[in-house]
């Protein structure tokens, strides 16, 4: 009888240490493919950035101050309106 609880108590060690074994193992090679994963998102996200950034160039200020100016001259905007909105574009 001692001799096979001898047996049950090495297996069982013996089948816990390569349990945790495998376990670090599986850790090791999920972590190293995350990295890998990660590692080549980026040059597929580039392209995408790049593709969006020749977008339409936002009009200069001296473009809105004609527009402003055009649209007090139709009526559109009173004088105190024309004044509100070329101090804002003047400060920002």
């Amino acid at each position: 009888m001692p001799r096979l609880l001898r047996t049950v108590a090495r297996t069982a060690a013996i089948a816990g240490t390569a349990t945790a074994v495998s376990g670090r193992v599986q850790r090791r090679q999920a972590n190293k493919w995350s990295q890998q994963e990660a590692a080549q998102a980026p040059p597929e996200a580039a392209p995408a950035q790049v593709a969006a950034a020749p977008a339409a160039p936002a009009p200069s200020m001296i473009d809105q101050l004609k527009e402003l100016g055009e649209l007090k001259e139709q009526g559109v905007l009173t004088e105190d309106e024309f004044a509100a909105q070329k101090a804002k574009l003047l400060a920002g």
